[in-house]
């Protein structure tokens, strides 16, 4: 149900170089630029070096998470399976205790409380999860990934209202993730009509016939959008 999780660029600003890091996601380096003495090397670490460390190490949590979450899926001996299951939510754990050091450090970075909206989902903590996405999104209130892993939490509460928001707002912004977030509800209502957990049967089928209507307007819309983007070219 997951998509690959591309890790997010963390933008900090070192108050002595106003130098932006962590541009890609990717990992920062570890020795200064320019090369360090052992001596410097040795100095505690300022709080954006230390938020920088943080945040690099939970990126690599999540990545190894997300691989092992996935291999699991793949599992046909149930005991395999959630013998890998158990070592992704380790890993899932630890993503978030440093993603909470991350915004214990940095209150306004807004990417690393949208991964500890995510650690904590994956976990099965949706409220905490809610409470991170909605950090997020008051940072940044156009974050288009947060909006949609919202959306997923939402699911996991069985707050459909919400979900739907989460989807139509995707919609309008953001065709890549309102498709995910789509196969995420189609996937719920699956789940759930097989077992309703809690969902009344006439919530479910309501539910139900709006994700079959929303997938019907997104497939014209994306037949309508090839036909025109085609008929540019003649």
């Amino acid at each position: 149900m997951r998509k690959s999780f591309t890790p997010i660029a963390l933008t900090l600003m070192l108050a002595a170089t106003c130098t932006a890091f962590g541009a890609g996601g990717g990992e920062m380096p570890g020795t200064p630029a320019g090369g360090a003495s052992a001596s410097r090397l040795d100095q505690p670490k300022t709080p954006e070096q230390q938020a920088r460390d943080d945040y690099n190490s939970g990126v690599r949590s999540v990545e190894k998470a997300d691989e092992l979450e996935a291999d699991a899926a793949r599992q046909a001996d149930p005991n395999k399976k959630a013998k890998i299951l158990g070592k992704a939510q380790q890993a899932y754990k630890i993503a978030m205790r440093k993603m909470g050091m991350v915004t214990d450090l940095q209150p306004s970075n807004y990417q690393a409380w949208n991964y500890l909206g995510y650690t904590n989902r994956k976990l099965g903590q949706y409220d905490a999860a809610l409470a991170a996405y909605d950090r997020a999104l008051k940072l940044k209130p156009d974050y288009a990934e947060a909006i949609e892993y919202r959306g997923h939490a939402y699911l996991g509460l069985n707050r459909l209202g919400e979900a739907k928001e989460a989807y139509l707002a995707l919609f309008a912004g953001n065709r890549k993730l309102a498709a995910t977030l789509l196969a995420a509800m189609q996937n719920w209502v699956g789940e759930h009509r097989g077992d309703a957990e809690g969902v009344d049967g006439p919530t479910l089928e309501s539910f139900a016939s709006w994700v079959s209507e929303r997938s019907t307007i997104a497939s014209q819309t994306a037949a309508l959008t090839r036909e025109g983007a085609a008929s540019a070219w003649h």
